[in-house]
């Protein structure tokens, strides 16, 4: 198991009343399979991939990531983790309008000490294989949505990690792109062997996953393969 979800627990709490966002979840996650998370707005989707991705802390469980138990790891390892291991990708996007495509590509790894030409070919090849070989010194304000949401998945994927956590990706966009873009997730997650697990509201698109699974109050109420 490349993730493996055990007892999770996250509450919030608002006037002193306690919310059960993610409510005993435990869950094992094959290593190359592509995961769709639907459920109702509030059910807490968003809140249990931002505790697998290691962007929030959970109350109460255990979150192993390749074996590694995340909750023993202290804030720089936890960065490492995510660097190495997790790509993320957003309904926003999270461009910088200031940078070329190619260059928010390459931000999370700017910081290693590799040539920048040898950074910037790889970001440029990443965003060939993704269909913007005449976009990569375009900025976020000359690409349209869609392409924009390209550029996203190709900085995801420019460490070449095991996980791609997905929330939303094709919530800014129309059915046309939307379906593109989950294409392209689909291929990326064939070629490189990766566990995609993406949030979505879109049964359509969902059934382009392998397995479907459904949180409802902060449960997993039903889960199936796509066939």
């Amino acid at each position: 198991m490349i993730l493996k979800v055990k007892n999770l627990v996250k509450n919030y709490y608002k006037d002193n009343e306690k919310i059960e966002a993610v409510n005993n979840i435990s869950y094992n996650f094959e290593k190359g399979k592509f995961y769709a998370i639907m459920g109702p707005s509030g059910s807490g989707k968003s809140t249990f991939l931002h505790l697998i991705g290691t962007l929030d802390t959970y109350d109460e469980g255990s979150v192993f990531i390749n074996n590694i138990d995340v909750s023993s790891l202290d804030d720089l390892q936890l960065s490492k983790i995510r660097k190495e291991e997790i790509g993320f990708v957003f309904q926003s996007f999270y461009l910088n309008n200031n940078m070329k495509a190619y260059e928010n590509v390459i931000m999370p790894i700017m910081l290693d000490k590799i040539p920048y030409k040898d950074k910037k070919e790889k970001g440029i090849t990443i965003l060939n294989s993704l269909g913007l070989e005449k976009r990569v010194n375009h900025y976020p304000s000359e690409l349209s949505k869609g392409e924009c949401q390209r550029v996203a998945i190709a900085r995801a994927l420019i460490n070449n990690p095991n996980i791609i956590l997905a929330d939303e990706p094709t919530g800014n966009l129309d059915s046309k792109a939307s379906e593109d873009i989950v294409s392209l997730l689909k291929k990326t997650n064939k070629k490189y062997n990766q566990t995609i697990i993406m949030i979505t509201h879109n049964l359509e698109i969902a059934k382009m996953a392998d397995r479907i699974i459904t949180i409802e109050d902060g449960r997993i109420v039903d889960d199936k393969w796509i066939f």
